[in-house]
C-alpha cells in the first residue's frame, strides 16, 4: 500500500545564516523528511521560490522504497546552494506518493534552539 501525495508545497522556508554549538549536530537548518511506502523506489524534484527572483531547480534525488530519506536543504547545491538567511518556499514532485515533512532547526540563538515542524500541503496526485 502506498500513502501519500505526488505534489507537495512547502511555504515558510528560511535557512538561518548563524548556528551556535558543534556542526553539524546544531548547525542551523531547514530539513525534509521523506516517506515512501510503497514497494518502488521514487524520483523526486524540488523546484525553490523567492519573492525576488526566478525560480531555483529543479533538485533531483530518490527515495528507495520502503524508506525514509532525509534531505537538509542546506546540503542542496545542484545547481546553486540555496542562500542563507533569505526566504523562500518550494514545491515537490515524485512520481510515486511520498508522505513529507518539513522541520526547521534555529540555533542562533544561543543558548536557546528553536526547532519547528511546518505543514506541508499535498497539492493532489
Amino acid at each position: 500500500m502506498t500513502t501519500g501525495s505526488t505534489h507537495w508545497a512547502l511555504a515558510g522556508g528560511h535557512i538561518p545564516a548563524e548556528s551556535n554549538g558543534p556542526e553539524p549536530a546544531r548547525t542551523s537548518r531547514d530539513v525534509l523528511h521523506l516517506l515512501n511506502t510503497g514497494d518502488t523506489e521514487a524520483s523526486v524534484e524540488l523546484l525553490i521560490y523567492y519573492a525576488d527572483r526566478e525560480p531555483m531547480g529543479p533538485y533531483r534525488f530518490k527515495v528507495p522504497a520502503r524508506r525514509v530519506k532525509v534531505v537538509r536543504f542546506n546540503d542542496l547545491i545542484d545547481p546553486e546552494a540555496i542562500p542563507l538567511a533569505t526566504d523562500y518556499a518550494c514545491t515537490l514532485t515524485a512520481n510515486l506518493p511520498l508522505v513529507v515533512q518539513y522541520t526547521r532547526l534555529d540555533t542562533s540563538h544561543n543558548p536557546q534552539a528553536t526547532e519547528s515542524t511546518l505543514a506541508a500541503y499535498p497539492i493532489g496526485g
